[in-house]
């Protein structure tokens, strides 16, 4: 009798950051269209000035949910890409949130938020970073 041996399963993708970093794609294309479309002639030039800054934020960091999960599928670590993935988040919410709020509301107080949301934009990278430099360093171990 031959015993087959146990081939280890590759490791999978994350499936919320695609759940995710999808989701947030989709509403910043919405977004994008509204302020497009929808709020030309409702609020002042630097006011979609400052939507259009929460749009783009917001894509940019929606495909860095996206790549995360990829990245995942290289072996790199998936505790710093999750907590990579969760600054995204956080940052998507905080920056573009707080930029939305400020240009649909006169919620002035939602403004020194908005830094917050890039710190976290900046945290994400860092462990994405470091995430890829880890590997590099366990493959010229190997």
């Amino acid at each position: 009798m031959t015993v087959e041996p146990v081939k280890p399963k590759p490791r999978g993708l994350m499936r919320l950051p695609i759940l995710i970093g999808a989701f947030f794609a989709l509403t910043a294309v919405m977004a994008g269209a509204f302020g497009a479309h929808g709020l030309r002639n409702l609020v002042s030039e630097r006011s979609l000035e400052v939507f259009q800054t929460a749009v783009t934020y917001q894509m940019y960091h929606a495909i860095a949910l996206v790549l995360v999960a990829l990245l995942t599928g290289f072996g790199l670590s998936q505790r710093l890409l999750g907590l990579a993935a969760g600054f995204f988040v956080a940052g998507i919410l905080l920056f573009s949130g707080s930029l939305y709020t400020l240009v649909l509301t006169d919620l002035r107080w939602v403004g020194p938020i908005t830094p917050m949301g890039g710190v976290c934009f900046m945290i994400g990278w860092i462990l994405l970073l470091t995430a890829g430099v880890g590997q590099q360093t366990d493959q010229s171990r190997g």
